[in-house]
């Protein structure tokens, strides 16, 4: 097939890059999101229910868990975590880049342990938080929409 005619899964509007408060107000409003992390040298990736706190990204895990025990084994672990809302017309999609390090705190446990409910029915017993250094946004515009 030759020619310009657009597919039912070409995206034909405005893609707008977004200021970082835009991209983390987003981000605080999405209930789910993906970490990305290091294991056995190669990129894995993990979905996870999260919250934004106090400028940080919150989430629950089991302490035996591959990422968690990747979080904890170093100082200062370099993940990323993505959250987005995207339809064929419209949506958003934020990135961000930062330090993972375990929330050792037990008042800090405690209050995130109820604040965010696990999404599965494992038990979360950890918490690690993400530190956004690097935040990276766009929204996709459909004009005709």
């Amino acid at each position: 097939m030759s020619g310009s005619s657009s597919t039912a899964s070409q995206f034909d509007g405005n893609v707008v890059e977004l200021d970082r408060e835009q991209a983390l107000s987003l981000l605080a409003q999405a209930p789910f999101g993906r970490v990305v992390y290091t294991r056995d040298a190669l990129p894995a990736i993990r979905p996870v229910n999260h919250l934004f706190d106090d400028g940080l990204v919150i989430v629950r895990t089991r302490l035996a868990s591959q990422f968690s025990t990747a979080v904890q084994r170093r100082t200062g672990v370099v993940v990323a975590y993505e959250a987005d809302d995207i339809d064929r017309r419209t949506g958003w999609s934020v990135v961000v880049t930062g330090i993972a390090r375990p929330v050792t705190d037990p008042a800090r446990i405690a209050r995130y342990q109820r604040l965010l409910q696990p999404w599965i029915g494992s038990p979360m017993d950890g918490v690690v938080e993400i530190e956004p250094t690097i935040v990276s946004g766009i929204e996709l515009v459909d004009e005709t929409y």
